[in-house]
């Protein structure tokens, strides 16, 4: 327990501060100093100091939707039936036929490290009608880049399917939902989503595949402020000292770095119901061994579907706290989940079919560090369930020392192909159970 009560402690003993990378900012001026600084002391008070309040509740909500069915295959047919929630983020809002009327409920229904994220409820829509991304500097009104700039909270809609190429980074502000619901909604061949030192921000039901390197330049971040930007990294999704953020029915692949990067002592995240695909380094948590304020990221990743074409990283933490819940794990060529810099992993009732290749079997890959320092790293597995020759290397002590009344344990890694039967975009239509 030494372990854990020391990381469960930080939110008391933030003293020493690690150098801020300045990821991407061309010219780090006051506006962006004042963000980080901003964004450090909004990471602390959404660090949650005993992480398994977290981890149980969600346990617990999952029992709640799962009773009672019990499956070690996945259904690859086109469902066509009445609506069917399986797992309690969908069970929130997924089946109500007036869902399109009710768009904000889905900020109800959050669960695990991300659950206080309320994204643009607090403010009204926007209706993007134009996909368009030609002004870097004076976005035009209409256009996504128009919307995600704006001070206010905003509940971001789309007018029609639209196919988006992103010229640059989109860099969010705070307090803001991307609502891809009801439309098609394709983000291909340009460059990331860019939440850098922000708060408050849920991404759901769109597509994001083949993001680039952007080359950078003048970029404006908010309707009082543009500078310089150096090269993108090219992935998916960038979350970059940032906080209470949740990513939901997100389906992605191909893209130039990472699907999703949670870095720089981001936390309070969540990642769920997401379908990923052909791609290597699938997700980053902590960018940088030695960037010890990681200590504070706590990361939810639940009922996910890992499928074809991934290699490896699934996560790859360093320093947090991840909570893998009910995950379907159907294909990997390096290994699953990995880690360096003793990050403490909850893993619980997901499903792990390992691939063909003997030599790599394995789920768990710790990096640059010897088993005399790793067996100390409180890397856990509980009610999964391994095929195909798939075996877990647990380490460290098990997870404990909580007051366990009235918690249930997450369903067996036998549910989890049922969990994950709906992830990746929705084909949602107005007036239907989505």
């Amino acid at each position: 327990m030494e372990v854990l009560k020391g990381m469960w402690a930080l939110g008391l003993v933030f003293v020493a501060i690690s150098p801020l990378v300045e990821a991407n900012i061309g010219e780090f001026d006051e506006v962006w100093q004042k963000r980080a600084a901003e964004a450090k002391k909004g990471a602390q008070i959404a660090y949650e100091p005993n992480p398994l309040n977290v981890t149980n509740d969600l346990n617990t909500q999952t029992h709640k939707v799962s009773e009672g069915h019990n499956n070690t295959r996945r259904d690859l047919h086109k469902y066509s039936g009445p609506c069917v929630a399986t797992n309690p983020i969908d069970r929130c809002w997924r089946c109500d036929p007036n869902w399109a009327k009710n768009r904000k409920k889905l900020a109800t229904c959050v669960l695990g490290f991300g659950r206080k994220t309320t994204g643009g409820k607090a403010g009204k829509f926007y209706i993007v009608t134009d996909p368009s991304d030609n002004d870097m500097v004076n976005p035009k009104p209409g256009t996504l880049r128009h919307a995600v700039i704006q001070k206010q909270p905003l509940w971001i809609t789309f007018a029609q399917d639209m196919v988006i190429r992103l010229n640059q980074e989109l860099i969010m502000t705070s307090d803001k939902t991307i609502d891809g619901r009801g439309v098609h909604v394709h983000f291909v061949g340009g460059a990331q989503f860019t939440l850098q030192f922000i708060q408050n921000v849920i991404i759901h039901n769109v597509h994001i595949r083949q993001s680039v390197q952007a080359s950078g330049g003048m970029i404006r971040d908010s309707v009082d402020h543009y500078g310089s930007r150096t090269m993108s990294d090219g992935d998916g999704i960038s979350i970059f000292g940032s906080h209470n953020i949740w990513i939901d029915h997100v389906s992605m692949s191909k893209c130039k770095d990472g699907l999703i990067d949670v870095i720089q002592a981001s936390t309070a995240v969540t990642i769920s119901n997401c379908h990923f695909t052909d791609h290597n380094d699938v997700l980053l948590f902590g960018g940088s061994d030695s960037y010890s304020d990681d200590k504070v990221m706590q990361v939810t990743v639940a009922f996910n579907h890992f499928g074809k074409g991934l290699v490896q990283r699934m996560p790859r933490v360093r320093h947090g706290f991840v909570h893998v819940v009910n995950n379907d794990y159907t294909h990997w060529l390096m290994y699953a989940i990995g880690g360096s810099k003793n990050p403490t992993i909850l893993s619980q009732g997901n499903r792990f079919i390992a691939p063909p290749n003997i030599a790599c079997k394995q789920v768990t890959k710790r990096e640059y560090a010897q088993e005399s320092e790793w067996k100390t790293w409180k890397w856990r597995s509980e009610n999964d369930l391994m095929m195909n020759g798939a075996f877990f290397v647990e380490s460290g002590s098990p997870v404990s020392g909580v007051n366990k009344q009235d918690v249930i344990m997450a369903k067996p890694g036998t549910y989890a192909s049922r969990a994950t039967r709906f992830t990746g975009v929705l084909s949602c239509i107005k007036g239907k159970p989505c």
